[in-house]
């Protein structure tokens, strides 16, 4: 089949590379900068360009850009996809966007899915993109109650069939809610600690806690900013659950309460093992 892809950055173009790997599907992609168009037909991740000729000849059309850019494309392109067209978009909220287009989707003759790849890197553009991004990786999906079963059993295996591990279906509420702890707060409290004025002068004094605390610091943070804003409100409920954890932690060390901090840590110590059992 023909499958377009919007946005051939870190996700879109592993997502190209993935589907050539592991498929015989036709790829035709579309991005703002020419310079990764490019470098996406250089590679031949891409068959072609996407264009609003070939657009409706697309049976599945992966949107990979940032939440107001997706509302923007699959409104104004809502008259081009194709009858029976799946288009999934593989942003980091899903609320926002699902309320955005409830009415643009609304009795189309194409479905719409959202969806968010659980993989990426602290770095990001198509020359970062790797065939092997999704592998043991989750595709989280969310579709509404007017997709067939059809569509979801489609996307399914499609997104099996390119490497990944798992294909988990929830709701909106339930993946901004869990993307606030597992994704967001990670990059918060990864930022937060690099700001140290010791982060400059760590060296020789630091290991692989160090390296491991950080690495998600190296953050595009006009994406990560439009992604907090726009799940403000578990967000913060995570942020300050934290900012209380820590709290105990500092009044136990501050009070010279040993038995409350030995009592803190293996708390957090008893937790990791669960998790990893």
């Amino acid at each position: 089949m023909k499958i377009g892809i919007i946005g051939l950055g870190l996700i879109g173009g592993s997502l190209a590379k993935a589907i050539k790997l592991h498929t015989k599907h036709t790829v035709l992609g579309f991005d703002i900068s020419e310079d990764e168009l490019r470098r996406a037909e250089l590679t031949e991740a891409i068959d072609g360009r996407l264009d609003d000729a070939n657009l409706p000849q697309c049976e599945l059309v992966l949107v990979a850009l940032y939440p107001h850019d997706t509302v923007r494309f699959i409104t104004e392109n809502a008259d081009r996809f194709g009858e029976g067209a799946l288009v999934i978009d593989c942003g980091g909220v899903k609320r926002f966007v699902e309320d955005e287009l409830r009415d643009v989707t609304a009795g189309r003759p194409w479905h719409f899915i959202g969806g968010h790849p659980m993989a990426g890197r602290e770095y990001s553009g198509f020359r970062h993109a790797r065939d092997d991004l999704f592998e043991n990786a989750s595709m989280l999906l969310v579709p509404d109650g007017t997709v067939p079963i059809e569509a979801r059993s489609f996307a399914k295996e499609f997104f099996l069939a390119i490497g990944f591990a798992r294909v988990v279906f929830t709701t909106p509420e339930t993946h901004d809610e869990m993307i606030a702890y597992t994704s967001q707060l990670a990059h918060i409290i990864s930022n937060a600690y690099i700001r140290s004025d010791f982060a400059m002068k760590h060296r020789g004094f630091s290991s692989n806690s160090f390296q491991d605390m950080t690495r998600v610091a190296r953050i595009n943070a006009r994406m990560w900013t439009e992604l907090f804003l726009l799940n403000k409100e578990p967000l913060t409920e995570e942020l300050d659950g934290l900012i209380a954890r820590l709290a105990d932690i500092r009044d136990a060390i501050v009070k010279n309460d040993e038995a409350r901090l030995e009592g803190l840590l293996k708390e957090g110590n008893e937790r990791k093992e669960l998790l990893d059992n």
